[in-house]
C-alpha cells in the first residue's frame, strides 16, 4: 500500500487525490513522504566524472502564490538525471550550497543562463552562457514539473505547509527517476524509521 501510494505521488497525483482513491487521510500520505525524505540524500555521486555541467533554477511557491522559492539544479550535460540540487531564495547564498556540490563533481565547463550570481563562483573562462546548450537541464526541470503535482504551473497543488515537505517531495521524486522505484518507510523496534525495498 505504501509503495503504491508513493508511486502515485511521484507520478503526478496530489495527497488529497491519492487519499480519495485509496481511502486514506491526506495526512497519512504527508507522513510517509516525510519519513522517506528525511532518509534520502541531496546529492548522488556521478558514475563517471562529468566534463560539462549545466545549471538552472526552477521557480515554485511555498505557503502562498506570493511566496516564491527557487530550486537550483545541476546536471551532467551528456547524461540524464539530476546530480545535485538546492532549495531556497534566489540569491548567492543559496547557490553557494549548490556550488559545494558542483565542486565535488569537478566539472571543467559550466553551461548557464547567465544568472548574475554565477560569476561569483564559476572561474573565469569556464562558463558558457547559452540557452541553446541548456537542453539537458531544461528537460530535467520540465520532468520535475511533469511528475510532481506541487511543481506544476497554474496548479492548486503547490506546497501550502512548509519548504521541508517540498524538499522531501523533491528528494523522493529524484530518487524515483533515478532508480525507477520508491523506498518504503518502516518502523523498527526502537521507534526509528528506516527504508526497505532499495539499496541506497
Amino acid at each position: 500500500m505504501k509503495r503504491k501510494c508513493l508511486k502515485m505521488y511521484v507520478n503526478g497525483l496530489g495527497f488529497r487525490a491519492i487519499g480519495r482513491v485509496k481511502n486514506l487521510h491526506h495526512r497519512t500520505m504527508i507522513n510517509w513522504v516525510k519519513q522517506v525524505g528525511k532518509l534520502l540524500p541531496d546529492f548522488y555521486e556521478a558514475e563517471i566524472t562529468p566534463q560539462v555541467g549545466e545549471l538552472d533554477e526552477l521557480e515554485t511557491f511555498v505557503g502562498s502564490k506570493k511566496n516564491c522559492t527557487w530550486l537550483g539544479t545541476a546536471v551532467d550535460h551528456f547524461k540524464p538525471g539530476i546530480l545535485g540540487w538546492v532549495l531556497g531564495d534566489h540569491s548567492a547564498k543559496i547557490f553557494e550550497s549548490l556550488w559545494e556540490i558542483d565542486n565535488k563533481l569537478k566539472w571543467h565547463f559550466y553551461v548557464t543562463d547567465g544568472w548574475k550570481v554565477y560569476p561569483k563562483f564559476i572561474p573565469d573562462g569556464t562558463q558558457i552562457i547559452s540557452q541553446t546548450y541548456m537542453i539537458r537541464v531544461e528537460g530535467e526541470n520540465t520532468k520535475l514539473r511533469h511528475y510532481l503535482a506541487r511543481l506544476k504551473r497554474k496548479s492548486l497543488c503547490y506546497s501550502k505547509l512548509n519548504s521541508k515537505l517540498l524538499r522531501y517531495s523533491i528528494q523522493l521524486l529524484i530518487h524515483y527517476l533515478k532508480f525507477a522505484d520508491v523506498p518504503v518507510p518502516y518502523q523498527n523496534q526502537r521507534n526509528h524509521f528506516r527504508l526497505s525495498g532499495l539499496a541506497l
